[in-house]
């Protein structure tokens, strides 16, 4: 089956062709939303709701739509709502806290977290400075414009192929130095 078969099927309610499509795309929607989730329950919560969603919105799929961009796109999305989320609430929390005078009981963060975090940003944003100019190009205005690969394309006059081979590349660099310098810090803190 190919992929416009395979789309008219979902389209057309085909548990067994969305079941096939389910386990083919699975592990990459996983390790996709492992970029930004850190538990492996959130992010298993999350694959769960891309294929729900793809599932409940399947009647608007278009004849040749791109699988694997919609659920990388629904991904995407999906993980920004949450991350919004939890900031709105964290701000509703502390402003409700502060107004009563009792902000120390919320806010828990030690200054060691604090440092922790800051050295992870500083070392998060070495590597996105040390990719190559136009995976950085790509990369940035995919993670702080929220651009799609189609609008990068458009933006930086480059094919929508070229944006998802430069978005692979960087994202397998940056996977591939986060973890190493994770299992670095644990070998060091286990000392």
């Amino acid at each position: 089956m190919n992929e416009v078969e395979r789309v008219l099927a979902i389209k057309d309610g085909d548990h067994q062709a969305f079941i096939n499509l389910y386990n083919e795309y699975w592990s990459q929607v996983y390790d996709f939303s492992r970029l930004y989730i850190t538990t492996i329950a959130d992010a298993e919560e999350i694959v769960q709701d891309v294929f729900v969603k793809l599932w409940e919105s399947r009647h608007l799929l278009k004849e040749d739509e791109n699988i694997k961009g919609f659920l990388f796109i629904v991904t995407r999305n999906i993980v920004f709502n949450r991350h919004k989320k939890k900031v709105n609430e964290n701000l509703l929390k502390t402003s409700v806290l502060s107004a009563f005078g009792h902000e120390s009981y919320y806010n828990s963060t030690s200054v060691e977290e604090d440092y922790c975090a800051s050295q992870l940003k500083i070392f998060i944003d070495k590597l996105i400075n040390s990719l190559p100019e136009q995976q950085r190009k790509c990369f940035l205005l995919s993670r702080e414009e929220n651009l799609s690969y189609r609008e990068i394309a458009e933006r930086l006059g480059i094919s929508q192929k070229t944006v998802e081979i430069h978005m692979s590349k960087a994202l397998k660099f940056l996977k591939d130095k986060v973890k190493r310098g994770w299992e670095i810090l644990l070998s060091l803190l286990s000392f």
